[in-house]
């Protein structure tokens, strides 16, 4: 047999060949793939364990710097005090001073006098520590060149060095200062509030025609702080002075301060408002110091040729009369503080002091005598007319009136003037409903108050408001729009009854005074809305 092959089978052989190379490519390609990945796989895990050691090495590191820090000697604070120079520094530390060199990394001549720095066991200065806040408050007595005359308290006082930081600043006596004793050093300038910044750069926006019920005494204070102020040289050639203070006294809610504040703008003042119960301070000295503070500042304003309004409310509680035992002893050392002051405005132009109280009893008679507080106005509660003004000043033009209401009483005005007229009568009707209260006098006589002896100006305003506050509830209900008659009335009813409980006090007598209630003393008083009596102590 022969055994050439035939061309089919050498191409069955080619073919299985060709398809073993195939599958023995594939299974290559195949296990390079998985060898790849497999690398990809031991690079990341060596990237995590690179990234475990860095971590690991850090974490040491800082252990190490914390082992280090703690085993650091303790630096010290201390201030600057000095710059002698040529890289040397007086510094106070625990009250030591020492003149000490700086690290190469600290410039002598980038320190400032007062502030802080550290120093080593070697008492080299390491660095600079952050200002501390606080410290010791001192008063300035007395700038003595670049030094300080301060007191710290008592009757003692130290000479203090201006810090950098104060090198600059206008220090003046009575002023606040943050010190450290020990360097004998004043750090910061302390700015109080309550008395520094009493200054109204604008003047008030209360005008006389803002006032109702008033016009008699805004005529006599007119005359008394206005003339003086825009005529100085008719007053010059009559020889007559300006007045150095005007008294203004009446109960409560009747518009002395609004008069005070109109004088300030009828005059284009400066207005000092200075309420008497938040001068007072339990520290001895403070408030007269406040006191001074504040006329010094009076003396600055009106150095600039405008006038100053020195508004002193609810007098009475800070100027009390000496010796009398009403309050503590702190009237002994006030009241002489302002005697001064007020006699120290002599030299002075265009500074005028005002004073408002409701019981002008109570006052030192020292600061009420000519030359001092020399125009003294009362206040009365407004009569029918007056509270008809001062409605007039709150039911304006501009309140939204009720359109039917109007239009039945002939139109705005006349539809005004009968809301008015309608409150004034509420208030003032000498009915049983209108009945106050009953007082017995030490005589033994007794009379019955009504509403309309308490009425005052602020009670007026807060009728309006209840009013305006009555109509806008109503048209948020979906009601009319609008002020109408009823709510007038009801303002009024309302106002009067949360009036009803003002007599209510152990002392009848004091509340007549402070109410505006004169002559005999009243020994007893009956609430006739509530039927309450109250007798005297």
């Amino acid at each position: 047999m022969s055994t050439e092959r035939t061309p089919q089978a050498e191409l069955d052989e080619a073919r299985r060949l060709l398809d073993a190379r195939i599958r023995a490519s594939e299974l290559t390609e195949r296990r390079l793939a998985e060898a790849r990945a497999d690398a990809r796989a031991l690079a990341q895990t060596n990237e995590k364990l690179n990234a475990t050691l860095r971590d690991a090495r850090e974490s040491l590191l800082a252990v190490r710097e914390q082992l280090e820090s703690l085993g650091r000697p303790p630096a010290s604070f201390a201030i600057v005090v000095g710059l002698p120079g040529e890289d040397a520094v007086d510094v106070s530390a625990s009250g030591r001073l020492l003149r000490v060199a700086c690290v190469p990394d600290v410039s002598a001549s980038g320190l400032r006098i007062g502030q802080r720095v550290l120093l080593n066991e070697a008492h080299t200065i390491v660095g600079v520590a952050d200002d501390q806040p606080g410290g010791e408050l001192v008063r300035v007595r007395e700038a003595i060149g670049d030094l300080l005359l301060v007191s710290t308290g008592g009757d003692e006082q130290v000479l203090l060095a201006r810090a950098s930081g104060l090198v600059e600043v206008e220090i003046a006596p009575g002023d606040s200062l943050i010190a450290d004793r020990r360097a004998l050093l004043a750090l910061q300038r302390v700015v109080r509030s309550d008395v520094e910044e009493l200054r109204l750069d604008e003047v008030p926006d209360v005008t006389y025609a803002d006032i109702g019920g008033l016009g008699a005494q805004i005529e006599l204070i007119t005359d008394a702080i206005e003339l003086p102020f825009l005529h100085r040289d008719l007053f010059a050639e009559f020889g007559l002075a300006a007045p150095k203070g005007v008294l203004l006294y009446g109960p409560p809610g009747c518009g002395k301060t609004m008069i005070a504040k109109a004088v300030a703008n009828a005059s284009g003042s400066y207005f000092l408002n200075v309420k008497g119960p938040e001068l007072l301070d339990k520290y001895v000295g403070e408030t007269e110091r406040q006191i001074r503070v504040i006329f010094a500042r009076a003396r600055e304003l009106a150095a600039e040729g405008r006038p100053v309004v020195v508004f002193f409310d609810e007098m009475d509680s800070l100027f009390r009369t000496r010796g009398s035992g009403v309050s503590s002893d702190v009237e002994s050392t006030v009241v002489p503080q302002l005697l001064a002051e007020i006699d120290g405005v002599e030299s002075l132009e265009n500074v005028i002091v005002i004073g408002a109280t409701n019981r002008e009893d109570l006052i030192d008679p020292a600061i009420l005598r000519p030359g001092r507080l020399d125009v003294k106005i009362k206040l009365e509660r407004p009569d029918e007319v007056g509270a008809a003004e001062i409605l007039d000043r709150y039911l304006t033009a501009s309140v939204p009136l009720n359109e039917r209401e109007l239009d039945a009483a002939g139109g705005p005005d006349p539809y005004r003037r009968q809301l008015l007229a309608d409150a004034v009568a509420a208030l003032y009707d000498r009915s049983d409903a209108n009945r106050f209260v009953e007082v017995t006098y030490a005589s033994g006589a007794k009379e019955t108050l009504y509403v309309g002896d308490f009425v005052s100006g602020a009670m007026l305003a807060n009728i309006v408001a209840r009013a305006k506050k009555l109509a806008i509830k109503e048209l948020l209900a979906g009601g009319e729009r609008g002020i109408r008659r009823a709510h007038v009335l009801d303002a009024c009813r309302t106002e009067i009854a949360e009036n009803e409980e003002l007599p209510n006090t152990t002392n009848p007598d004091d509340w007549a005074r402070v109410s505006g209630r004169r002559g005999e003393r009243i020994v007893f008083l009956r609430t006739l809305h509530g039927s309450r009596s109250l007798p005297v102590d």
